[in-house]
């Protein structure tokens, strides 16, 4: 079972909005795929599991608070492990890290 998330709305960072002008570069996510979104101000990474209908679904691998680039077990009611769900909608680019610290992925 997954989590329901009400994820932020990514903004100017929206992948989705990025791509809608030239789709050349756009691509489904598959399976192992670490994407993007923000909750409750912070950049969640999720791993791909499926893709189902416009829908990301699979594991929380990292909460970060973007300003300092610390890492979080949870954020909200959202915990790393957790299953989500993401529409492409609120899939996001990730913001520039201050100190490098963002760039890593948790395993």
């Amino acid at each position: 079972m997954h989590r329901h998330v009400e994820w932020d709305d990514p903004g100017a960072d929206s992948v989705l909005r990025h791509f809608e002008h030239d789709p050349t570069g756009y691509s489904e996510p598959g399976p192992g795929d670490i994407l993007s979104a923000r909750y409750c101000g912070r950049v969640v990474r999720i791993r791909v599991e499926a893709y189902v209908d416009a829908t990301s679904i699979g594991e929380v691998v990292a909460i970060i608070d973007p300003s300092s680039g610390e890492r979080r077990e949870s954020v909200d009611k959202l915990h790393r492990g957790d299953t989500v769900r993401l529409p492409d909608d609120r899939r996001a680019f990730e913001p520039s890290p201050t100190d490098g610290r963002a760039t890593d992925e948790d395993s």
